[in-house]
């Protein structure tokens, strides 16, 4: 394992809860964040104090838990919002800043000078007040790079503690988002953080990408929720870094997914069964080569034990099943192994399941079994 630390910044309960129509209750945001935290998490990005009492209800509840992850809250660049979050006893604040000019001109009707003058009010006012700070650039993969820098080194100038590269639109490839990201690193020795978005279906790769190219922070969520296409995925992120990048974020990782089936119900979102890490068919085996494969090693055809993410592997009987896999289900099930007759209901498995296009239940099995 690589000597690298990348601490994960998890966002469920902002980003996450910002997925259209999905409310977290006052419970459900405590059971998550409880969860998110036995787990290993470094830091859990709680809410926006900004939106009222309730929000800040719920936060100053996560305060009170005393977590071992740090809460750290999103906020405009505004001192109001700022203000929000000291009062809910945080000490620990992202703020907002749009840095691209598709932003600036059209949604803030502004300009990039006042830009730079309301960064530099809002963190001098935050770090007067002793706060940990990370400044989040939005819309960063669309911004102009020179324009950036001068954000990032105004940031690091005024004590701000991390910059948060953020690809808002999931519009970046790896390749630009690693160059991007590693530009950034080469121009500051401030702590980075990626944060992107799945439109175009590469978050997790952007994310790990950032970490590439110098990041030390990556922005996930449980089950990739979120806005539109939604966020990184907290465990496919997790399990990347600690396959793919040989860098150990000392996580539980046999919890992922309990964590998973637990937010898939609290946002009402489900996860479907061919879900990357998570997945309850991700470990199914149906093709004879393969289930003859992980029956005889199970690292032929799976990468990583699924014991790991709190999973059970699947031998499933039905078109494309072989005589390994058959043999192996018929004794799970108990069933007497017809040595003579194996082909012929090796055959008849294989026609029941074209005829249903699909894999066969154990009853199924069970009465062909018999016929023969």
């Amino acid at each position: 394992m690589s000597s690298k630390t990348v601490h994960i910044s998890d966002t469920t309960l902002r980003d996450g809860e910002q997925t259209a129509g999905v409310v977290f209750s006052h419970s459900e945001k405590i059971a998550i964040a409880t969860m998110l935290d036995r787990i290993g998490v470094s830091e859990l990005e709680c809410g926006i104090p900004a939106m009222g009492k309730d929000e800040q209800r719920t936060i100053k509840k996560l305060v009170d838990l005393n977590l071992n992850a740090r809460l750290l809250t999103w906020n405009r660049a505004l001192i109001p919002d700022i203000k929000a979050s000291i009062n809910c006893g945080i000490r620990a604040v992202d703020l907002s800043i749009s840095v691209s000019d598709i932003h600036i001109r059209h949604k803030l009707s502004s300009c990039r000078e006042q830009v730079k003058e309301q960064l530099k009010t809002a963190l001098g006012f935050a770090k007067h007040h002793q706060l940990y700070v990370c400044v989040g650039a939005e819309d960063a993969g669309r911004a102009d790079m020179e324009f950036l820098l001068e954000l990032l080194t105004i940031a690091e100038n005024l004590g701000a503690d991390r910059f948060r590269f953020c690809d808002t639109l999931g519009l970046l490839d790896p390749f630009t988002t690693y160059n991007k990201v590693s530009t950034l690193a080469r121009h500051s020795s401030i702590d980075l953080e990626v944060h992107t978005h799945n439109d175009l279906g590469m978050a997790t790769a952007n994310a790990i990408a950032g970490v590439r190219g110098g990041a030390k922070y990556v922005s996930t969520t449980v089950n990739g929720i979120g806005e539109r296409a939604g966020n990184a995925a907290f465990e496919e992120v997790v399990m990347a870094l600690r396959l793919a990048c040989e860098i150990d974020p000392q996580m539980a990782t046999t919890d992922l997914a309990a964590i998973s089936r637990y937010v898939a119900i609290a946002s009402g979102r489900p996860v479907p069964p061919w879900k990357a890490v998570v997945g309850e068919q991700v470990f199914s085996h149906e093709s004879g080569l393969h289930a003859d494969g992980v029956l005889k090693h199970p690292s032929t055809y799976e990468g990583f034990d699924p014991a790991e993410v709190g999973l059970k592997r699947h031998i499933v009987v039905g078109k494309h099943s072989g005589r390994s896999g058959l043999k192996k289900r018929l004794t799970e099930l108990q069933l007497e192994q017809p040595q003579e007759d194996m082909n012929n209901l090796l055959q008849r498995v294989r026609s029941l399941a074209g005829r249903r296009k699909r894999a066969l239940f154990d009853h199924e099995l069970i009465e062909l079994c018999r016929a023969c």
